[in-house]
């Protein structure tokens, strides 16, 4: 992955390799330049110089913590391969809370569908305020947002799966291409026009 990005906040934790010159990013407005770097969940920032070759890793909080990731990835080789095993290594993090894995399952199941908070806290056997109040303390983003996260999420797994971009718009729940391309900007600072021109992108699980 390379390119600059408009300044942005994401879900994800995010590390950032440079394995030639290094990288300098925008950090709440403060420049920082290095060869390795973590961005925590939800820290604005934006790549203002970016060296090529340049490996991005993404991680949800709800799979993977910060130090957890920075460490497995701390002495990987700089390659997709390599990085994809250490990353396999990771142990992942547990959510203590049933009902938070209820919750998941039920919005996961209906993102090609718009999605009422009251239906998934129902799904979650809680009542309209405590689902907000769980996802607020233990998933760190309201029940919104996580819904737009997981949509984005799953709309670049159909396009990296090879449907077009309007397709996998509309499988995630997206209105058009366009609202899913304003979405990517918003939350990654690049258009999907950008991501899939400038960027080789792989998921992994």
């Amino acid at each position: 992955m390379s390119g600059r990005t408009a300044p942005h906040s994401h879900y994800a934790h995010q590390l950032i390799l440079a394995p030639g010159r290094p990288v300098t990013v925008l950090l709440d407005d403060a420049p920082v330049t290095a060869s390795r770097l973590l961005i925590p969940s939800q820290v604005r920032h934006a790549i203002v110089e970016a060296p090529d070759p340049l490996f991005t890793v993404y991680a949800e909080p709800l799979m993977l913590e910060a130090q957890v990731l920075r460490d497995a990835l701390s002495d990987a080789a700089l390659s997709l391969p390599a990085l994809g095993r250490a990353l396999r290594e990771c142990p992942r993090r547990r959510l203590a809370d049933p009902r938070i894995e209820r919750a998941l399952v039920a919005i996961d199941a209906s993102l090609t569908d718009k999605i009422a908070a009251r239906t998934v806290a129902d799904s979650a056997h809680v009542s309209l305020s405590q689902l907000q109040r769980l996802f607020v303390s233990q998933v760190g983003l309201p029940v919104r947002r996580l819904v737009l996260w997981r949509r984005l999420r799953l709309a670049m797994a159909q396009v990296l799966a090879g449907r077009p971009v309007t397709e996998a718009a509309h499988a995630a729940g997206f209105a058009d291409s366009a609202h899913f391309s304003r979405s990517l900007k918003k939350l990654f600072g690049v258009t999907a026009r950008q991501a899939l021109q400038h960027m080789e992108l792989r998921l992994l699980d």
